[in-house]
């Protein structure tokens, strides 16, 4: 994975998320409906990217792109959101472009955020949440050490759907 890099997103990289989104948009609309509504347009897009920065310094949540280090293309996205900083807990949610997929990218990505996480935030306990249909993203969330903590019934409700339960995976680093 020596040719790829986690890194916040930048206003010059608008048009290139746009992109990424309109082509993932199928696989992606149905658990990143909110993502994908925020970017229905470049100028949106260009507005999602400085909530996005603000969130970061404000410590609310950390967006940041999968990349590839020579053409500096967007592959991916991985968020630490729901950061509760009392409980020192945070919740990850990722993407990746269809072109990536099965080639190792998310668990990367999964690795590099929760060292992020756990050394430079502090954070104490990470959470994925994933339906068990999306047996790549349970598979990252185990290659990466998170342990299936149990069934949340009716955890996620998509746009015009049913709730679903989702399965919630930890990562602790109680000592």
């Amino acid at each position: 994975m020596d040719s790829f890099h986690i890194d916040y997103l930048k206003i010059i990289d608008a048009s290139q998320l746009f992109s990424f989104l309109v082509d993932n948009n199928e696989r992606l609309k149905k658990y990143f409906p909110v993502t994908i509504s925020c970017n229905s347009s470049l100028e949106k897009t260009v507005e999602y990217i400085g909530i996005k920065n603000k969130e970061i310094q404000e410590k609310a949540n950390f967006t940041c792109a999968i990349r590839n280090k020579e053409t500096n293309q967007i592959c991916g996205l991985v968020i630490i959101k729901k950061i509760d900083w009392n409980k020192k807990q945070g919740e990850l949610a990722y993407c990746i472009g269809s072109e990536f997929e099965s080639k190792g990218l998310t668990s990367f990505a999964v690795s590099e955020m929760s060292k992020f996480a756990m050394e430079e935030l502090k954070l104490k306990t990470l959470q994925i949440i994933a339906h068990k249909s999306n047996i790549g993203s349970c598979k990252v969330a185990v290659k990466n050490g998170f342990i299936w903590q149990r069934t949340l019934l009716n955890e996620f409700t998509p746009i015009n759907e049913l709730p679903l339960n989702m399965e919630l995976y930890e990562l602790s680093n109680e000592k």
